[in-house]
């Protein structure tokens, strides 16, 4: 019975958290996010975006002291930027999301990173993985 109470519960705040994420509050929305946040692996990926003006930031577990980060983005208009700081708040990396290829930030001290993703009249779809090396 217990069990099936703790399901309830954990089941509403998915959906909450979801019906959240993707409510026409979200500027994100249109844009069809897929993010994935897990320990030593974090994915952005919005397709199609227009003009879109949003600076936001994750919270992400690196247990190394390094990430390895691949960019494949089609900017079309616009800028994107992506920036990486350690849980020092030193800024490991920073780089513009139109520049596509796999590049590695420089050493940090491990733990909760940030990644801060900022769009400027963004135009185009953006897709990076951020991983420990």
């Amino acid at each position: 019975m217990r069990l099936k109470a703790l399901a309830t519960a954990i089941s509403a705040v998915v959906i909450a958290a979801f019906v959240g994420f993707c409510s026409s509050d979200n500027p994100l929305s249109p844009y069809h996010p897929e993010i994935t946040n897990e320990t030593d692996n974090f994915q952005f990926q919005i397709t199609a975006a227009e003009n879109l003006d949003y600076t936001t930031s994750y919270s992400w577990r690196n247990t190394g002291d390094r990430a390895s980060i691949n960019q494949a983005c089609a900017v079309t208009g616009g800028s994107a930027t992506l920036m990486i700081s350690d849980s020092t708040g030193a800024m490991l990396y920073t780089r513009d999301l139109a520049d596509n290829g796999t590049f590695h930030s420089t050493s940090g001290a491990p733990g909760r990173w940030t990644i801060r993703v900022i769009f400027t009249s963004l135009d185009g779809t953006i897709n990076f993985r951020v991983q420990k090396m």
